[in-house]
């Protein structure tokens, strides 16, 4: 979850505005995020434009009748984000003014560098469009220079992104306030005291839009010079004292927890029942099955021939800066007044082997139907085309499609029943496995010793699903090849059968 963290105070001209835009980047780059906003007392109507957006957006609203300050909007803001967060260690929070200095554009490049493992990420302002005073101009170049922060070079922007563990971590030796001063000087107070607990700390370039202002600055130039001055040996010692407690904390930590900040958490561990011991879920692996790898079934119903299906690992993609092999399960065919044509498509992790998009296409009996999931492990959750919300997923989540394939990884033993809590969705967990015995087959031209396996997804719809009655033949040999796959349908039982494949020699890094 991305927690948005925007404190406001008479801003109605461009509140609502930078809340709509905040809503475009994250429908764009599909992350799960939180609005917090605190009208801090203002009196020009941003309550109202408030009001109108709450009814629209993911925005919790705190309002004060009084104005606080700066420093004390902010602090509020971040502790209610760090309460409400179950994830702390892989959670984050953004924290942005309501005047559109600084565009919502770049908080999808802050989100990438805190899930590829920063802690903090501070914007920097390096340029500044639209006319300023010359002496505000001055105030903005001199005041980090006063404000000095190890590692930053603009301590005042107000414009970062923090995992929220860092703020609990600084928050964590007191009960008092984390922000004594105000203003640009509360900014550079809040990275003085999570700049020592963060174990990564990157800075990310902004041009200051001055042009993009609806108000005056209510910033008092040579007022402003005169307290950062002042400000310096405050400053000094929250940064000195954040970093000895997080010295001293840092070992006490690491005994609690020997990954502080893990990308992915640990896969449950396999329920065993009473049938059978199960050996532990495998620890996640790279996709074993090479590029191009094809195996092409006929379809049966009874004594006749009613179709075709394809299984085939098509091909590589990049979704979110990862690499993704992509597998494609496609089955038409039919017969007088029944047809069926349904694509399965599967992303997943090639060096984790989990699933990151999965898509079915349906047309049956003239209907069609279009089914998209996004996937998001390290996030925990998954999110479904059309539908305005999110749901949580397991730690190794698996999709129909790509089943077919991870199936062929585990070790098998005739006469055991198997439970994986790996399908994307946790209500259908778990997937079970049952080994129901030996047997030869004639396919593709060949006599092959198979393995027969009931698959079943309990509550779920397609191929696996508990009424389906599925079984599938793997071939008893190092490749597991799926020999043959029976499922009951609507109007009986279809069974595939392989009639010829091609299996490319695996690649090697």
């Amino acid at each position: 979850m991305i927690y948005v963290c925007v404190p406001v105070h008479n801003e109605a001209k461009t509140a609502g505005l930078v809340l709509w835009k905040v809503r475009q980047v994250f429908t764009a780059f599909q992350r799960e995020y939180q609005l917090l906003v605190c009208d801090d007392g203002s009196t020009d109507g941003t309550g109202e434009v408030l009001s109108r957006y709450s009814r629209v957006l993911p925005l919790t609203i705190i309002a004060h009748r009084e104005r606080r300050g700066y420093a004390r909007s902010l602090e509020e803001l971040l502790r209610l984000a760090l309460e409400r967060s179950d994830r702390p260690k892989r959670d984050c929070a953004i924290t942005l003014a309501a005047d559109f200095i600084y565009s919502p554009e770049a908080m999808d490049d802050m989100v990438k560098r805190i899930e590829s493992g920063s802690d903090l990420v501070v914007a920097e302002q390096v340029a500044g469009a639209g006319d300023r005073p010359s002496a505000h101009r001055f105030v903005r170049h001199w005041t980090p220079r006063l404000l000095r922060v190890h590692g930053v070079r603009d301590s005042v922007s107000g414009f970062l992104a923090l995992r929220l563990i860092t703020l609990r971590q600084a928050l964590r030796p007191s009960a008092g306030s984390l922000l004594h001063t105000d203003g640009w000087i509360a900014n550079a107070e809040l990275l003085a005291r999570l700049v020592p607990h963060a174990r990564r700390v990157d800075t990310l370039p902004v041009t200051g839009r001055y042009d993009m202002q609806q108000r005056p600055s209510r910033v008092q130039p040579w007022q402003t010079l005169l307290a950062a001055w002042r400000a310096r040996p405050a400053i000094r010692a929250a940064g000195a004292t954040a970093l000895l407690l997080a010295a001293l904390l840092r070992p006490l930590t690491a005994q609690q927890d020997t990954n502080a900040h893990p990308v992915t958490a640990s896969p449950p561990p396999v329920a065993a029942t009473s049938t059978a011991a199960v050996p532990p879920t495998p620890a996640p692996q790279p996709v074993p099955f090479p590029i191009g790898e094809r195996m092409v079934y006929s379809a049966k119903y009874g004594p006749f021939s009613v179709g075709e299906a394809t299984m085939e690992v098509a091909g590589t993609d990049t979704i979110r800066g990862e690499e993704m092999v992509h597998i494609r399960f496609h089955i038409q065919g039919g017969a007088l007044w029944y047809h069926l044509d349904q694509t399965l498509e599967s992303w997943v992790g090639r060096k984790d082997f989990r699933s990151r998009r999965y898509t079915t296409d349906t047309e049956e009996r003239g209907k069609k139907r279009h089914n998209q999931f996004e996937i998001f492990p390290d996030s925990g959750y998954y999110r479904e085309a059309g539908v305005d919300s999110t749901k949580p997923t397991v730690a190794e989540p698996l999709d129909d499609a790509a089943f077919l394939y991870w199936v062929r990884t585990v070790p098998l033993e005739l006469g055991k029943r198997y439970e994986y809590q790996r399908y994307f969705r946790p209500d259908r967990n778990p997937v079970i496995v049952v080994v129901e015995k030996r047997e030869k087959v004639g396919v593709a031209g060949k006599k092959f010793n198979a393995i027969v396996i009931r698959p079943i997804i309990p509550k779920g719809r397609g191929i696996f699903a508990e009424q389906s009655e599925a079984h599938i033949w793997l071939s008893d040999d190092p490749q597991h090849l799926i020999l043959a796959l029976q499922s009951n349908f609507s109007f009986g039982t279809v069974t595939l059968k392989l009639k010829e494949f091609s299996v490319p020699p695996p690649e090697h890094p």
